[in-house]
């Protein structure tokens, strides 16, 4: 096998980067003791370079799994989906007690219902920030994206005292840039990568968290550790938000599948290209925009259909998996259209959904498992 400089071979050093990885606590930590300032993000599209021109490091909150509902379950109605009700159950038990700002951008019905709940009825102790993303990307939505920031902008000035210079907020925007860059890379080198499914979500949903620079570096030592032995099985497309519970990766592994492109929320489709403008929040807005297509963003059904035909032909991705958190309207209103166009084109699919804070039920393990044997 294939060693490095270190002696180790390229599948243990690849390993040794994912598991040496900063945890967001510890990554918070580090940060706030070094006179940062923190933002608790809610999904999905929101301004990582403005932020950080004003010290402020994002932190974004995908639920999280794991947590006592019952505290958002006071304030929502049983049908709002469980990233948004962990989200506000989070909050309300004192998970977020660490962050200085709450940012809400509004991605759907779930998440502005959950923005006007924290400011007119619980009224958390920080500032909460909404942001409205435009569904399109015409010049007009562009336009009105880059007010939104400069908006924006103006808010966590008054929270900080601080003014950044339009050269800071280029700088930030060139260093997420290039953080981006890499980890459009890590996707398409994935299949090269000695890197398990879960292992490389692991990797790349550091993104979530992690510094701009911090995680350019892990990605540039990452995408150097390819290697002849990476993970092999029956390629399929993952479309959805997010891969939890991370226990499906682990069971489509099991089962002799691999996730060899995705469409997720929390990855895919933030792979941003680089902005064109030199005023920084028209250069923002314009990433944010020409960013793969996505439903919470009112991309149109042919556009995502195209989108997702793309990365299979280029992932080599045998059929698609469609995971859902449950109550996902943006998500539910379009895959009806999405998978009779893919069968239209030859393309098997599957739709499943989850809870995050449940347990995979074995319905959805014996679903897998029976389209992975019938596009084996």
């Amino acid at each position: 096998m294939l060693k490095w400089e270190s002696g180790l071979t390229v599948e243990e050093e690849s390993l040794d980067i994912v598991r040496s990885t900063p945890r967001r606590l510890e990554t918070i930590r580090t940060h706030k003791q070094q006179g940062g300032t923190v933002a608790a993000v809610l999904p999905i599209h929101y301004p990582r370079a403005l932020l950080r021109a004003f010290d402020i490091l994002p932190v974004e909150v995908w639920g999280p799994p794991g947590v006592d509902s019952d505290h958002g379950a006071a304030h929502l109605q049983p049908y709002i989906c469980s990233v948004v009700r962990n989200s506000l159950s989070f909050l309300e038990s004192g998970g977020l007690d660490i962050a200085d700002l709450l940012l809400v951008p509004h991605a759907c019905d779930s998440l502005q219902g959950l923005g006007s709940v924290l400011i007119d009825y619980i009224r958390p102790d920080k500032p909460v920030l909404p942001l409205y993303v435009p569904r399109g990307r015409r010049e007009s939505d562009v336009a009105f994206l880059a007010d939104e920031l400069t908006s924006l902008y103006r808010q966590l000035a008054e929270i900080t005292g601080r003014d950044p210079a339009h050269s800071h907020l280029l700088e930030c925007i060139y260093r997420e840039e290039e953080a981006d860059d890499l980890l459009s890379n890590l996707h398409q080198i994935r299949r090269e990568l000695p890197l398990s499914d879960i292992e490389f979500y692991r990797l790349v949903r550091s993104r979530e968290y992690l510094p701009a620079e911090d995680f350019a570096q892990l990605a540039r030592a990452a995408g150097q550790r390819s290697a002849e032995a990476a993970p092999q099985g029956v390629p399929l497309l993952l479309s959805g938000i997010l891969p939890e519970p991370m226990g499906v990766l682990e069971a489509i592994t099991e089962m002799g599948g691999l996730v060899a492109a995705d469409d997720l929320a929390c990855c895919g489709r933030r792979l941003y290209p680089p902005g064109l403008s030199q005023d920084p929040f028209q250069r923002m807005a314009e990433r944010i925009a020409n960013g793969p297509p996505d439903p919470t963003r009112g991309s149109p059904i042919a556009e995502r259909l195209e989108h997702l035909l793309d990365l299979i032909d280029a992932s080599g991705a045998q059929g698609v998996v469609f995971y859902d958190v449950k109550f996902c309207e943006p998500e539910l209103f379009d895959i009806p259209s999405l998978r009779t166009g893919l069968q239209k084109k030859g393309v098997p699919s599957i739709a499943v959904e989850a809870d995050i804070n449940d347990v995979l039920p074995h319905q959805v393990f014996t679903r897998l498992e029976a389209f992975l044997e019938m596009i084996a």
